[in-house]
């Protein structure tokens, strides 16, 4: 099929959840479909990014998407005079749509029309919802969970603007849902909570995310090791939320009972808050971006996912069962991955019980090894992008009535 493709970040390399997601279900796409990426780009590293990806796709197309403080203020005044969400017209974009007019016109002028629009992530959906075509809306999360958690958690004024959010992505991302041809999602618990914002049933595919379990391997570790590491993009406000919360609140308690304790916090672009960290405990190190995180994670007994508020799948939680760490998460941390706790990994929700989680795993590695294992057995079973990804095939014959013929590609990009 001749498959159109809009995501709103590059989907190489596959260095952050959404992009990880994203690239593998497009090597599986591009073995079995024409499929013509459209992406936004923020800087030049991002236009190289994407010219990677012109190995496997039949044609990348780049529009650039400004990103400030500026712009995100004009959004907002835009959302108040609109109505529709802030991040919805954050990224409205008018490039965008005449970029896709204009590739649509020109595939139909070439004999080769556009089968299906497949929107990656709630953001794009504005973009694929006027083009005649069948669309599906691949959703990574329900957003409007994500704002009423952060809601939820925040004490500061900003609570308003996240309240108001919440409440407008429900009835937008409600009404995108229930007017798109085909929805998938990324857990069960997600598809509930967009059904809810619908306020009504509809058929919704649940494909989880899944990652190269071949290609990540365990990571050995340093033997009795007493790093605690959180890797996780860090200018998305749930991980802002969770690191500082854990550094404040959790890693205190770890310390009374264990010396030697160093908290790695490795992830691109952390904000200024997330940065002052050491500033409050020299034993906290704030990386920021880093290419390869192996020595922070040999020299960590456990990952750590503190999140209370947020959607979807954790990525992070998928990568660390494939590299052998043992984990220990919130309830909402690991929502929607197919886990038992004790067995997998440790769950804690209050400060006391997440830090005595922690220590525990410090305490006894043997304990560590055991939980690892089981937890990558698991991933190996169920979230391989190979066995995940040919469902969203039957998601395609389904919307247009057409079969999936494997494709001709030069094979993945080496990452």
């Amino acid at each position: 099929m001749n498959i159109l493709l809009l995501t709103q970040v590059v989907p190489y390399p596959p260095d952050s959840g959404p992009k990880i997601k994203t690239y593998h279900l497009l090597q599986h796409l591009a073995s079995h479909h024409h499929v013509t990426l459209v992406t936004f780009t923020r800087n030049a590293q991002e236009e190289q990014d994407a010219d990677a990806l012109r190995s496997i796709c039949a044609a990348v197309h780049t529009v650039t998407l400004q990103r400030s403080r500026v712009h995100d203020v004009i959004g907002l005044g835009r959302s108040v005079l609109s109505g529709r969400p802030w991040i919805i017209e954050r990224d409205d974009n008018k490039k965008m749509r005449q970029v896709l007019a204009d590739i649509i016109q020109q595939a139909k002028d070439a004999g080769e029309p556009f089968d299906l629009v497949h929107a990656d992530q709630l953001n794009m959906a504005q973009f694929a919802e006027p083009l005649a075509l069948p669309r599906l809306l691949d959703q990574h999360n329900a957003v409007w969970t994500v704002f009423k958690r952060l809601a939820l958690s925040e004490r500061s004024p900003l609570r308003l603007l996240w309240e108001r959010e919440w409440r407008l992505l429900k009835r937008y991302e409600g009404q995108i849902c229930q007017d798109f041809e085909a929805i998938t999602t990324v857990s069960e618990e997600d598809r509930q909570a967009l059904i809810e914002a619908i306020g009504a049933p509809r058929e919704m595919t649940v494909i989880p995310i899944a990652v190269d379990a071949e290609a990540e391997q365990p990571i050995p570790r340093v033997p009795n090791s007493r790093g605690i590491i959180s890797l996780a993009t860090m200018m998305w406000p749930p991980n802002i939320d969770g690191v500082i919360w854990f550094a404040r609140e959790i890693y205190p308690l770890i310390k009374q009972q264990i010396d030697g304790t160093h908290f790695f916090v490795v992830g691109q672009r952390p904000v200024a808050e997330v940065r002052a960290l050491p500033e409050d405990d020299a034993t906290i190190e704030v990386t920021g971006y880093v290419p390869n995180p192996t020595p922070y994670i040999a020299n960590s007994a456990c990952l750590i996912v503190p999140l209370r508020s947020g959607g979807g799948m954790r990525v992070k939680i998928l990568e660390a069962l494939a590299r052998d760490i043992p984990i220990v998460s919130t309830t909402i941390g690991c929502e929607g991955i197919d886990l038992t706790p004790g067995e997998h990994l440790l769950v804690a929700d209050t400060p006391p019980e997440f830090a005595a989680a922690v220590v525990r795993l410090i305490q006894d590695p043997a304990l560590g090894v055991q939980i690892a294992a089981a937890g990558r057995q698991r991933l190996l079973e169920l979230y391989d992008w190979r066995t995940v990804c040919p469902t969203m095939d039957a998601v395609y014959e389904q919307m247009t009535g057409k079969q999936a013929k494997p494709q001709h590609v030069e094979g993945a990009v080496t990452t």
